[in-house]
């Protein structure tokens, strides 16, 4: 089991681990030391950044994530970077200077603040990485996220599902296939996980990708924008389904690009009553997507409740404060190319129109009115 380097939170804490063979782990920690470090880091200033406002769960995220700190006495300095790499790596350059004592990021680009990470790094500051792993350093202490490649393998399923496929429908279906922004790590786990449950149905027959583009490269999408992944839809549809060729399918990685891809469908003919949408899924239970699902256009999507990951990322935070072990339960499988960062993964729901009352209502995640 390798463990992060937590950054000399304070310094002198005398720890004695106690380690179980598997990802969780259990920690005997010194009173004496345990107590300086709570109460020399009690109301300590977190530095939160967060990647942009222009997508509702990363609003969900911040908003989270601060609320709890908060509740626990911590001071915290909430930063939403509208996408742009500079202004995340100048935020936390700024928290640093402002003398946060943790710093929790989720990154825009998870290979390009390196040297924040060392400036952090030498202020003995440590880093938990939020929903997306920060690459290529290893001044990354722990990571907080839901389980990615599940995510893919649960988003294929749902298609495969929504196509008939899982009732033994043989098709052939024609599919069309998106991937996420190619800078961010949870982009390729959601990929692979995805066509791990395709690849063998494109490969016996069952699914045929028209277009032929099947490579995460081509289909990719930048920052996850869902005017590109309009665009990308609309060229496709005009450069490959002519002559009455309908596409059956879209495997769509987030609700974002879903909007988008099921704006070129309706601009292409699709959603009226003799041709309707192909099976089109999605990830993060926005609420448009959701009224979406329940109105017959988008076909499901991924619930990943933020909540829980903002609850469980602030007692990690928490515990590292108070010269604890934090909890994790993945230490193999998150290689940032230059350590395996410890880990916490929460698991992830499919909903589509016929559960989303048990899974999103249910859960109060969001109220009847709202999805009017």
């Amino acid at each position: 089991m390798r463990l992060g380097r937590i950054g000399g939170v304070v310094s002198a804490i005398a720890l004695a681990v106690t380690m179980t063979a598997c990802g969780s782990s259990t920690k005997t920690v010194d009173a004496e030391a345990s107590g300086s470090a709570a109460a020399g880091n009690a109301g300590a200033l977190i530095g939160v950044t967060m990647p942009t406002k222009s997508s509702e769960r990363w609003i969900h995220d911040g908003d989270n994530v601060k609320k709890q700190l908060e509740a626990l006495g911590y001071k915290v300095d909430l930063q939403y970077a509208q996408d742009d790499i500079p202004t995340q790596a100048n935020q936390i350059e700024n928290q640093i200077t402002k003398g946060a004592k943790l710093l929790i990021i989720a990154s825009i680009d998870g290979t390009a603040i390196t040297s924040q990470l060392q400036q952090a790094a030498d202020a003995k500051i440590p880093v938990i990485a939020y929903d997306r792993l920060i690459r290529n350093s290893e001044n990354v202490d722990y990571y907080a996220t839901f389980d990615n490649a599940k995510v893919g393998v649960q988003q294929a399923t749902s298609l495969l599902k929504g196509l008939g496929v899982e009732d033994g429908e043989k098709g052939p279906f024609n599919i069309e296939l998106f991937g996420g922004s190619p800078d961010d790590n949870n982009a390729t786990f959601f990929w692979n996980g995805a066509m791990s449950v395709l690849q063998p149905k494109i490969d016996d027959g069952t699914l045929v990708v028209k277009s032929g583009q099947t490579d995460f490269k081509t289909a990719a999408i930048l920052r996850w924008d869902p005017a590109t992944a309009q665009k990308r839809m609309e060229d496709i549809l005009t450069k490959t389904y002519t002559g009455g060729t309908k596409v059956d399918g879209v495997l769509s990685p987030y609700d974002g690009l879903s909007i988008g891809i099921l704006s070129a469908l309706k601009s292409s003919g699709y959603g009226t009553s003799g041709q309707p949408y192909p099976i089109v899924t999605g990830q993060d239970a926005e609420l448009a997507s959701i009224k979406s699902i329940i109105a017959g256009e988008q076909y499901s999507t991924i619930f990943k409740d933020t909540r829980k990951l903002a609850e469980q990322t602030v007692k990690m935070a928490d515990a590292v404060l108070k010269g604890q072990q934090p909890e994790v339960n993945n230490t193999k499988d998150y290689d940032n190319g230059t350590k395996v960062v410890p880990s916490y993964l929460l698991d992830s729901v499919i909903v589509d129109k016929s559960n989303y009352q048990e899974e999103i209502v249910g859960a109060g995640y969001y109220t009847e009115d709202q999805l009017k």
